[in-house]
């Protein structure tokens, strides 16, 4: 008899590098555990849209002229071609973005839609609220399993009494692959599982490796 597997919600803004890398590691994750990932959007731009006069000049700027649209793209994609297609984005913008070095630009979005054989007019919605409502609904999806004090990626997966297990992260680089992937998933699930069990943290003192 097959293993009976288990889906887990990935909940990412393809502008943060930092959940571009829990991403990779969550593809391991997929291949040593019974584990698949079904990809859905929240945003930055939302998360922080009421409390702008709260984070760093740099950071507002970011949010307010580049955080809207890839994700406004890839739900685009979403309504119009289907679930299917949102892992495949998000690899091919994070790749583009991240791993290449492009940036959030309009050119690297439309070369992502072309690498995954979207249409290259998909970009235009970069610039509309034609499907902001649905992105505000996954968004509120995602963060109301974890609170507002959180960011990108929110993971989801059943528990073991049933429960759903929420967290955000793991914050982590370079991915960890084979076995050290298998490791970090279970020992994840253990400390999220635990009831009362809120965070573990220490001062970041590298910056994501995507190679």
């Amino acid at each position: 008899m097959s293993e009976s597997r288990t889906i887990a919600d990935f909940y990412f803004d393809p502008l943060c590098p930092w959940a571009w890398m829990t991403s990779r590691w969550m593809l391991e994750v997929e291949q040593v555990r019974p584990v698949d990932v079904r990809w859905k959007v929240m945003s930055l731009a939302v998360l922080n849209e009421n409390r702008l006069d709260e984070v760093p000049v740099e950071y507002r700027e970011m949010l307010e002229t580049k955080a809207w649209g890839p994700v406004r793209v890839v739900v685009a994609a979403q309504q119009l071609h289907g679930d299917e297609v949102v892992g495949k984005l998000y690899t091919a913008l994070g790749t583009r973005f991240h791993n290449n070095g492009e940036g959030p630009t309009r050119e690297a979005i439309v070369g992502a839609l072309t690498d995954v054989g979207l249409p290259e007019d998909l970009v235009e919605y970069a610039d509309k609220d034609t499907y902001d409502s649905e992105l505000r609904a996954s968004h509120t999806e995602g963060i109301e399993k974890v609170g507002q004090d959180v960011g990108t990626p929110v993971i989801a997966v059943p528990g073991p009494d049933g429960d759903e297990v929420a967290f955000f992260g793991p914050v982590v680089t370079p991915t960890p692959r084979g076995e050290a992937a298998a490791r970090l998933w279970d020992g994840t699930l253990l400390v999220a599982a635990t009831p009362g069990f809120y965070e573990i943290k220490r001062t970041r003192t590298a910056d994501p490796s995507f190679h």
